[in-house]
Protein backbone atom coordinates (compact mmCIF):
# COMPACT_ATOMS: atom_id res chain seq x y z
CA UNK A 1 0.00 0.00 0.00
CA UNK A 2 0.89 3.96 -0.56
CA UNK A 3 1.44 4.50 3.35
CA UNK A 4 2.86 7.41 5.48
CA UNK A 5 5.85 4.88 5.59
CA UNK A 6 6.38 5.28 1.97
CA UNK A 7 5.62 9.13 1.41
CA UNK A 8 8.87 9.41 4.40
CA UNK A 9 10.74 7.77 2.22
CA UNK A 10 9.99 9.47 -0.88
CA UNK A 11 10.86 12.78 0.60
CA UNK A 12 13.74 11.38 2.55
CA UNK A 13 16.16 10.38 -0.95
CA UNK A 14 14.20 13.55 -2.49
CA UNK A 15 16.38 15.19 0.39
CA UNK A 16 19.77 13.71 0.01
CA UNK A 17 19.43 13.20 -3.59
CA UNK A 18 18.42 17.08 -4.91
CA UNK A 19 20.71 16.94 -8.21
CA UNK A 20 19.47 13.46 -9.09
CA UNK A 21 15.71 15.12 -8.47
CA UNK A 22 16.37 18.11 -9.99
CA UNK A 23 17.79 16.32 -13.22
CA UNK A 24 14.94 13.72 -13.33
CA UNK A 25 12.33 16.99 -12.83
CA UNK A 26 14.18 19.23 -15.23
CA UNK A 27 13.69 16.55 -18.16
CA UNK A 28 9.86 15.92 -17.58
CA UNK A 29 8.92 19.77 -17.38
CA UNK A 30 11.62 20.11 -20.20
CA UNK A 31 9.84 17.73 -22.80
CA UNK A 32 6.17 19.07 -21.54
CA UNK A 33 7.17 22.98 -22.05
CA UNK A 34 8.42 22.25 -25.73
CA UNK A 35 5.31 19.88 -26.30
CA UNK A 36 2.93 22.31 -25.60
CA UNK A 37 4.20 25.14 -27.06
CA UNK A 38 5.27 23.69 -30.58
CA UNK A 39 2.06 22.14 -30.80
CA UNK A 40 0.16 25.53 -29.51
CA UNK A 41 2.25 27.04 -32.06
CA UNK A 42 0.66 24.56 -34.82
CA UNK A 43 -2.44 25.73 -33.92
CA UNK A 44 -1.54 29.27 -33.93
CA UNK A 45 -0.66 28.84 -37.54
CA UNK A 46 -3.75 27.01 -38.50
CA UNK A 47 -5.85 29.66 -36.76
CA UNK A 48 -4.30 32.38 -39.05
CA UNK A 49 -5.43 30.58 -42.13
CA UNK A 50 -8.95 30.31 -40.61
CA UNK A 51 -8.61 33.99 -40.11
CA UNK A 52 -7.27 34.95 -43.84
CA UNK A 53 -10.47 33.11 -45.25
CA UNK A 54 -13.48 33.47 -42.45
CA UNK A 55 -12.47 37.46 -43.40
CA UNK A 56 -14.54 37.20 -46.53
CA UNK A 57 -17.59 34.24 -46.91
CA UNK A 58 -15.97 30.80 -47.62
CA UNK A 59 -19.04 29.65 -50.24
CA UNK A 60 -17.29 32.67 -53.02
CA UNK A 61 -15.90 32.82 -56.41
CA UNK A 62 -14.07 35.73 -57.55
CA UNK A 63 -13.87 36.09 -61.44
CA UNK A 64 -11.05 37.91 -63.08
CA UNK A 65 -10.90 39.05 -66.61
CA UNK A 66 -6.99 39.06 -68.22
CA UNK A 67 -5.38 38.75 -71.19
CA UNK A 68 -5.22 36.14 -73.90
CA UNK A 69 -2.21 34.75 -74.53
CA UNK A 70 -3.63 31.84 -77.01
CA UNK A 71 -5.11 32.57 -80.64
CA UNK A 72 -8.40 31.38 -81.08
CA UNK A 73 -11.45 31.50 -83.33
CA UNK A 74 -9.52 33.95 -85.64
CA UNK A 75 -8.73 35.98 -82.06
CA UNK A 76 -5.45 37.01 -81.71
CA UNK A 77 -3.51 37.21 -78.59
CA UNK A 78 -2.91 39.53 -76.13
CA UNK A 79 -6.17 40.43 -76.51
CA UNK A 80 -7.83 42.41 -73.21
CA UNK A 81 -10.76 40.68 -71.69
CA UNK A 82 -13.14 42.96 -70.30
CA UNK A 83 -16.57 42.05 -68.29
CA UNK A 84 -19.73 44.11 -68.42
CA UNK A 85 -22.87 44.47 -67.01
CA UNK A 86 -24.85 41.75 -69.00
CA UNK A 87 -22.36 39.37 -67.29
CA UNK A 88 -24.20 39.48 -64.61
CA UNK A 89 -27.21 38.78 -66.20
CA UNK A 90 -25.92 35.95 -68.27
CA UNK A 91 -24.60 34.07 -65.20
CA UNK A 92 -27.82 34.47 -62.95
CA UNK A 93 -30.05 33.29 -65.63
CA UNK A 94 -28.02 30.24 -66.64
CA UNK A 95 -26.78 28.70 -63.05
CA UNK A 96 -29.42 29.87 -61.11
CA UNK A 97 -29.10 26.12 -59.74
CA UNK A 98 -25.84 26.97 -58.29
CA UNK A 99 -26.36 30.56 -57.62
CA UNK A 100 -26.72 32.25 -54.49
CA UNK A 101 -26.21 36.19 -55.16
CA UNK A 102 -23.74 37.92 -57.41
CA UNK A 103 -22.02 41.09 -57.59
CA UNK A 104 -19.63 43.32 -59.82
CA UNK A 105 -16.87 45.03 -58.18
CA UNK A 106 -14.99 48.03 -59.71
CA UNK A 107 -12.02 49.30 -57.26
CA UNK A 108 -10.74 52.53 -57.63
CA UNK A 109 -8.14 55.14 -55.53
CA UNK A 110 -9.52 57.86 -54.33
CA UNK A 111 -8.73 61.60 -52.59
CA UNK A 112 -11.53 61.75 -50.24
CA UNK A 113 -11.86 65.38 -48.42
CA UNK A 114 -13.95 66.30 -45.54
CA UNK A 115 -14.21 70.11 -45.14
CA UNK A 116 -10.31 70.54 -43.91
CA UNK A 117 -9.13 66.54 -44.02
CA UNK A 118 -8.55 64.74 -46.78
CA UNK A 119 -7.00 61.73 -47.27
CA UNK A 120 -6.13 58.98 -49.64
CA UNK A 121 -8.74 55.89 -50.15
CA UNK A 122 -9.67 52.65 -52.31
CA UNK A 123 -13.30 52.80 -53.39
CA UNK A 124 -15.16 49.71 -54.26
CA UNK A 125 -17.84 50.31 -56.33
CA UNK A 126 -20.49 47.25 -55.95
CA UNK A 127 -23.99 45.99 -55.96
CA UNK A 128 -25.47 44.95 -51.81
CA UNK A 129 -24.91 41.83 -52.23
CA UNK A 130 -21.36 42.67 -51.40
CA UNK A 131 -22.28 42.63 -48.09
CA UNK A 132 -22.17 38.95 -47.45
CA UNK A 133 -19.46 38.27 -49.32
CA UNK A 134 -17.07 40.51 -47.66
CA UNK A 135 -18.82 39.70 -44.17
CA UNK A 136 -19.19 43.85 -43.37
CA UNK A 137 -20.78 44.68 -40.75
CA UNK A 138 -22.78 47.65 -40.80
CA UNK A 139 -21.87 49.65 -37.19
CA UNK A 140 -24.85 52.70 -38.11
CA UNK A 141 -26.85 53.57 -40.91
CA UNK A 142 -27.39 51.34 -43.76
CA UNK A 143 -26.09 49.52 -46.75
CA UNK A 144 -26.63 49.76 -50.18
CA UNK A 145 -29.73 48.69 -51.62
CA UNK A 146 -31.22 47.73 -55.33
CA UNK A 147 -32.46 51.76 -55.30
CA UNK A 148 -29.23 53.11 -54.83
CA UNK A 149 -28.16 50.95 -57.65
CA UNK A 150 -31.13 51.70 -60.02
CA UNK A 151 -31.08 55.56 -59.37
CA UNK A 152 -27.27 55.42 -59.53
CA UNK A 153 -27.28 57.39 -56.01
CA UNK A 154 -24.49 59.38 -55.02
CA UNK A 155 -24.70 57.53 -51.78
CA UNK A 156 -21.21 55.85 -49.61
CA UNK A 157 -20.68 53.72 -47.15
CA UNK A 158 -17.28 54.40 -45.57
CA UNK A 159 -15.00 52.40 -43.45
CA UNK A 160 -14.47 52.72 -39.61
CA UNK A 161 -11.28 54.25 -39.98
CA UNK A 162 -12.67 56.38 -42.80
CA UNK A 163 -14.55 58.03 -40.32
CA UNK A 164 -12.06 58.45 -37.73
CA UNK A 165 -9.80 59.88 -39.90
CA UNK A 166 -11.74 62.56 -41.63
CA UNK A 167 -14.65 63.13 -38.81
CA UNK A 168 -12.48 63.24 -36.15
CA UNK A 169 -15.26 62.29 -33.43
CA UNK A 170 -18.23 64.18 -35.33
CA UNK A 171 -21.28 62.65 -36.74
CA UNK A 172 -20.80 61.42 -40.48
CA UNK A 173 -23.78 59.97 -41.08
CA UNK A 174 -26.21 62.62 -43.37
CA UNK A 175 -22.61 64.13 -43.73
CA UNK A 176 -21.14 64.72 -47.39
CA UNK A 177 -17.63 63.97 -48.91
CA UNK A 178 -15.49 64.65 -51.51
CA UNK A 179 -14.49 62.02 -53.51
CA UNK A 180 -11.97 62.73 -56.46
CA UNK A 181 -14.36 65.77 -57.20
CA UNK A 182 -18.07 63.55 -57.15
CA UNK A 183 -19.91 64.05 -53.86
CA UNK A 184 -21.57 61.85 -51.75
CA UNK A 185 -23.67 61.54 -49.25
CA UNK A 186 -22.87 59.01 -46.48
CA UNK A 187 -25.64 56.65 -45.37
CA UNK A 188 -23.42 53.93 -43.36
CA UNK A 189 -20.76 53.47 -41.21
CA UNK A 190 -19.63 49.39 -41.24
CA UNK A 191 -16.43 47.59 -39.96
CA UNK A 192 -14.74 44.66 -41.05
CA UNK A 193 -13.43 41.30 -38.73
CA UNK A 194 -10.13 41.82 -42.10
CA UNK A 195 -8.76 44.65 -40.22
CA UNK A 196 -7.86 48.27 -40.81
CA UNK A 197 -6.81 47.69 -44.77
CA UNK A 198 -10.79 46.64 -45.08
CA UNK A 199 -11.91 49.54 -43.14
CA UNK A 200 -10.58 52.16 -45.15
CA UNK A 201 -12.21 51.11 -47.78
CA UNK A 202 -15.02 52.93 -49.29
CA UNK A 203 -18.72 51.80 -50.52
CA UNK A 204 -20.82 52.99 -53.59
CA UNK A 205 -23.18 51.83 -56.27
CA UNK A 206 -20.97 50.18 -59.34
CA UNK A 207 -23.20 52.25 -61.28
CA UNK A 208 -22.86 55.81 -59.97
CA UNK A 209 -19.20 54.46 -60.75
CA UNK A 210 -20.13 53.44 -64.67
CA UNK A 211 -21.86 56.64 -64.98
CA UNK A 212 -19.11 58.90 -63.77
CA UNK A 213 -16.80 57.44 -65.90
CA UNK A 214 -18.50 58.21 -69.14
CA UNK A 215 -21.78 56.05 -68.55
CA UNK A 216 -19.76 52.75 -69.00
CA UNK A 217 -20.78 49.40 -68.52
CA UNK A 218 -17.71 47.74 -67.47
CA UNK A 219 -16.55 46.20 -64.42
CA UNK A 220 -13.44 45.09 -63.04
CA UNK A 221 -14.47 41.76 -61.40
CA UNK A 222 -17.56 39.38 -60.50
CA UNK A 223 -17.51 38.05 -57.37
CA UNK A 224 -20.46 35.41 -57.18
CA UNK A 225 -21.32 32.89 -54.04
CA UNK A 226 -22.54 29.11 -54.28
CA UNK A 227 -25.66 27.59 -52.43
CA UNK A 228 -23.88 25.88 -49.83
CA UNK A 229 -26.06 22.54 -50.16
CA UNK A 230 -24.25 21.76 -53.16
CA UNK A 231 -21.11 21.07 -50.81
CA UNK A 232 -17.64 21.26 -51.68
CA UNK A 233 -18.01 18.74 -54.59
CA UNK A 234 -20.62 21.17 -56.25
CA UNK A 235 -18.79 23.82 -55.84
CA UNK A 236 -15.99 22.70 -57.98
CA UNK A 237 -18.27 21.51 -60.73
CA UNK A 238 -19.96 25.05 -60.57
CA UNK A 239 -16.41 26.38 -60.68
CA UNK A 240 -15.91 24.36 -64.07
CA UNK A 241 -19.25 25.00 -65.55
CA UNK A 242 -18.32 28.71 -65.03
CA UNK A 243 -15.28 28.68 -66.18
CA UNK A 244 -16.46 27.10 -70.00
CA UNK A 245 -18.93 29.43 -70.04
CA UNK A 246 -17.32 32.70 -69.23
CA UNK A 247 -14.72 31.19 -71.91
CA UNK A 248 -17.39 30.33 -74.57
CA UNK A 249 -18.76 34.04 -74.24
CA UNK A 250 -15.79 35.77 -74.52
CA UNK A 251 -14.14 33.35 -77.41
CA UNK A 252 -11.20 32.30 -74.97
CA UNK A 253 -9.07 29.58 -75.43
CA UNK A 254 -10.01 26.40 -72.84
CA UNK A 255 -6.30 25.92 -72.84
CA UNK A 256 -5.68 29.74 -72.36
CA UNK A 257 -4.45 29.93 -68.92
CA UNK A 258 -4.56 33.77 -68.52
CA UNK A 259 -7.55 34.93 -70.58
CA UNK A 260 -9.54 34.57 -67.29
CA UNK A 261 -8.71 33.71 -63.56
CA UNK A 262 -11.12 32.45 -60.76
CA UNK A 263 -10.03 32.08 -57.26
CA UNK A 264 -12.28 30.05 -55.56
CA UNK A 265 -12.15 30.30 -51.85
CA UNK A 266 -13.77 27.20 -50.63
CA UNK A 267 -10.91 25.41 -52.36
CA UNK A 268 -8.20 27.68 -51.19
CA UNK A 269 -9.23 27.52 -47.60
CA UNK A 270 -9.36 23.71 -47.86
CA UNK A 271 -5.85 22.89 -49.64
CA UNK A 272 -4.43 25.89 -47.06
CA UNK A 273 -6.20 23.99 -44.06
CA UNK A 274 -4.82 20.28 -45.56
CA UNK A 275 -1.25 22.07 -45.62
CA UNK A 276 -1.33 24.00 -42.11
CA UNK A 277 -2.80 20.34 -41.02
CA UNK A 278 0.63 18.69 -42.29
CA UNK A 279 2.56 21.05 -41.13
CA UNK A 280 0.95 20.78 -37.17
CA UNK A 281 1.58 16.85 -37.84
CA UNK A 282 4.95 17.58 -38.82
CA UNK A 283 5.56 20.10 -35.59
CA UNK A 284 3.52 17.17 -33.59
CA UNK A 285 5.85 14.34 -34.34
CA UNK A 286 8.88 16.59 -33.50
CA UNK A 287 7.35 17.79 -30.04
CA UNK A 288 6.39 14.43 -28.97
CA UNK A 289 9.88 13.01 -30.38
CA UNK A 290 10.91 15.57 -27.64
CA UNK A 291 8.53 13.95 -25.09
CA UNK A 292 10.07 10.58 -26.28
CA UNK A 293 13.71 11.92 -25.92
CA UNK A 294 12.29 12.55 -22.18
CA UNK A 295 11.14 8.96 -21.74
CA UNK A 296 14.60 7.94 -21.93
CA UNK A 297 15.80 10.60 -20.61
CA UNK A 298 13.85 9.42 -17.47
CA UNK A 299 14.68 5.92 -18.12
CA UNK A 300 19.03 6.68 -17.88
CA UNK A 301 18.14 8.63 -14.81
CA UNK A 302 16.13 6.04 -12.90
CA UNK A 303 18.17 3.30 -14.07
CA UNK A 304 21.39 5.56 -12.50
CA UNK A 305 19.25 6.19 -9.22
CA UNK A 306 18.93 2.30 -8.73
CA UNK A 307 22.33 1.58 -9.87
CA UNK A 308 23.46 4.26 -6.86
CA UNK A 309 20.88 2.88 -4.24
CA UNK A 310 21.85 -0.86 -4.55
CA UNK A 311 22.99 -1.18 -0.95
CA UNK A 312 20.12 1.03 0.56
CA UNK A 313 17.99 -1.60 -1.07
CA UNK A 314 20.30 -4.82 0.12
CA UNK A 315 19.81 -3.18 4.02
CA UNK A 316 16.16 -2.50 3.77
CA UNK A 317 15.69 -6.32 2.12
CA UNK A 318 17.84 -7.55 4.78
CA UNK A 319 15.36 -5.90 7.89
CA UNK A 320 12.56 -7.35 6.07
CA UNK A 321 11.30 -5.09 2.95
CA UNK A 322 9.91 -7.21 0.34
CA UNK A 323 10.75 -6.91 -3.12
CA UNK A 324 7.36 -5.61 -3.74
CA UNK A 325 7.57 -3.28 -1.37
CA UNK A 326 11.16 -1.95 -2.67
CA UNK A 327 9.91 -1.80 -6.12
CA UNK A 328 6.44 0.23 -5.18
CA UNK A 329 9.12 2.72 -3.32
CA UNK A 330 10.52 3.63 -6.51
CA UNK A 331 8.18 3.36 -8.22
CA UNK A 332 5.78 5.88 -6.42
CA UNK A 333 9.30 8.23 -6.29
CA UNK A 334 9.07 8.37 -10.29
CA UNK A 335 5.37 8.74 -10.08
CA UNK A 336 5.33 11.79 -7.91
CA UNK A 337 8.63 13.64 -9.17
CA UNK A 338 7.28 13.29 -12.77
CA UNK A 339 3.78 14.06 -11.98
CA UNK A 340 4.67 17.29 -10.10
CA UNK A 341 7.25 18.28 -13.08
CA UNK A 342 4.75 17.27 -15.63
CA UNK A 343 2.70 19.88 -14.43
CA UNK A 344 4.93 22.38 -14.13
CA UNK A 345 6.29 22.20 -17.42
CA UNK A 346 2.15 22.20 -18.79
CA UNK A 347 1.42 25.49 -16.78
CA UNK A 348 4.91 27.34 -18.24
CA UNK A 349 4.46 26.62 -21.50
CA UNK A 350 0.29 27.42 -21.34
CA UNK A 351 1.77 30.55 -19.74
CA UNK A 352 4.09 31.34 -22.36
CA UNK A 353 1.57 30.68 -25.11
CA UNK A 354 -0.87 32.97 -23.80
CA UNK A 355 2.69 35.80 -22.91
CA UNK A 356 3.75 35.57 -26.66
CA UNK A 357 0.74 35.76 -28.80
CA UNK A 358 -0.35 39.46 -30.22
CA UNK A 359 -0.36 41.30 -32.95
CA UNK A 360 3.68 41.34 -33.63
CA UNK A 361 3.62 37.40 -33.61
CA UNK A 362 0.62 37.51 -36.29
CA UNK A 363 2.23 40.12 -38.57
CA UNK A 364 5.79 38.85 -38.35
CA UNK A 365 5.50 34.98 -38.14
CA UNK A 366 1.47 34.11 -38.98
CA UNK A 367 1.16 32.54 -35.45
CA UNK A 368 -2.38 33.59 -34.48
CA UNK A 369 -3.45 33.37 -30.93
CA UNK A 370 -1.09 30.10 -30.51
CA UNK A 371 -3.50 27.54 -28.10
CA UNK A 372 -3.63 23.98 -27.10
CA UNK A 373 -6.62 22.08 -26.18
CA UNK A 374 -5.90 21.53 -22.45
CA UNK A 375 -7.19 18.03 -22.44
CA UNK A 376 -4.56 16.89 -24.92
CA UNK A 377 -1.74 18.62 -23.04
CA UNK A 378 -3.07 17.05 -19.66
CA UNK A 379 -3.36 13.34 -21.85
CA UNK A 380 0.38 14.05 -22.63
CA UNK A 381 1.73 14.91 -19.28
CA UNK A 382 -0.45 11.87 -18.30
CA UNK A 383 1.68 9.60 -20.86
CA UNK A 384 4.09 11.01 -20.09
CA UNK A 385 4.14 10.09 -16.00
CA UNK A 386 2.93 6.23 -17.21
CA UNK A 387 6.47 6.00 -19.00
CA UNK A 388 7.98 8.10 -15.78
CA UNK A 389 6.77 4.95 -13.57
CA UNK A 390 7.58 1.87 -16.42
CA UNK A 391 11.29 3.59 -16.55
CA UNK A 392 11.43 3.53 -13.19
CA UNK A 393 9.80 0.22 -12.84
CA UNK A 394 12.46 -1.74 -14.70
CA UNK A 395 15.82 -1.13 -12.88
CA UNK A 396 13.75 -1.51 -9.44
CA UNK A 397 12.44 -4.91 -9.95
CA UNK A 398 15.72 -6.29 -11.11
CA UNK A 399 17.28 -4.60 -7.74
CA UNK A 400 14.49 -6.45 -6.41
CA UNK A 401 15.68 -9.56 -6.84
CA UNK A 402 19.27 -8.94 -5.88
CA UNK A 403 20.10 -10.94 -2.85
CA UNK A 404 20.71 -8.71 0.17
CA UNK A 405 23.84 -9.89 0.99
CA UNK A 406 25.49 -9.43 -2.92
CA UNK A 407 23.32 -5.86 -2.86
CA UNK A 408 25.45 -5.12 0.41
CA UNK A 409 29.08 -6.32 -1.32
CA UNK A 410 28.34 -3.76 -4.80
CA UNK A 411 30.59 -1.49 -5.25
Amino acid sequence: MFSRDTWKEIFETIRKNKLRTFLTGFTVALGIFIYVVLFGMGNGLKNTFAKFFNDDAQNVFFVFPGRTTVPFKGYKANRRIEFENDDLVDIAENFPMFLEYITPRISRGASVTYKEESDNYTTRAVAPAHLFAEKTIIMKGRYLNETDIIQKTKYAVIGRLVEQDLFKGEESIGKFIDVSGSVFKVIGVFQDDGGDNEERNIYIPYTTRQLIEKNNDKIDQIILAFKPEIGYAGAMAFEGKLDKFIRNKKIISPSDPNGIFIRNVADQFKQNQQFAGVLQTIISIIAFAVIISGMIGIGNIMVFMVKERTKEIGIRKALGATPRRVTNGVIFEAIFITTISGFVGLLIGIFVLRSIGGKTLEDDYFITNPEINITNAIFVTILLIVFGAAAGYLPARRAAKIKPIVALRDE
